[in-house]
């Protein structure tokens, strides 16, 4: 069964400069190891000359890489990774790129810069709630489609609907309220119609 967590929405990016450095922070979904190391190599052609380009990604799959890329032990990859951490966000990457300004910062402020691109880039890229969804089909004779129209259209996200020899519906909902929706659409057309659970997914809805 689907367990509902928390994801990024969007990609971003972010820049600011310490002591001359400029670092600059990017967020990407990113749901599999491949499409995280895809979007690394597209930094690192964006970037061609930067000095470092560190990154963290944590997936809801259970797993989690960092690289601090050059930067000395602990003070880059790890850092990025607890900003993931301390939000509770999976299926995301943060990639923070590096030119050096001439001014050794020191480990302490490394892992500071490095926090507060990654913390920049997650704020930038808005966090959301990936929410368990039911997929239902069901079909209703046109006497009755009227009477739940509204219903569904209120209560559902609807994908499709098909006008043939009957009204067909594909519509998801919240995984949470599904018995309850299929309960009603039961009800509304008389025993006519009973949706049927044909996929699960998730559907994202941005945190307030």
């Amino acid at each position: 069964m689907l367990k509902q967590y928390k994801t990024v929405l969007r990609p971003s990016e972010t820049e600011f400069y310490e002591k001359k450095s400029r670092f600059i922070g990017h967020c990407f979904p990113a749901s599999s190891a491949e499409e995280a190391m895809a979007r690394l190599y597209e930094m690192r052609k964006k970037y061609p000359d930067a000095t470092h380009n560190c990154w963290a990604y944590n997936l809801s799959d259970g797993s989690m890489r960092f690289s601090d890329d050059g930067e000395p032990g602990g003070t880059a990859g790890m850092p990025i990774m607890d900003t993931l951490l301390r939000r509770d966000l999976k299926d995301a990457v943060v990639i923070v790129t590096r030119y050096f300004g001439g001014i050794l910062l020191g480990s302490g402020g490394l892992v500071r810069a490095y926090s507060r691109a990654a913390d920049g880039a997650l704020q930038a890229a808005g966090c959301g709630v990936m929410c368990p969804c039911d997929v239902f089909e069901f079909a209703v004779d046109y006497p009755r489609y009227g009477a739940i129209e509204g219903f569904v259209k209120a209560n559902a996200v609807v994908d499709s609907i098909d006008f043939l020899e009957n009204v067909r519906f594909r519509v998801t909902v919240p995984s949470e309220r599904a018995a309850e929706f299929s309960a009603a659409i039961v009800e509304r057309t008389d025993g006519k119609a009973s949706p049927v659970t044909v996929d699960e997914r998730f559907v994202a809805v941005e945190e307030n």
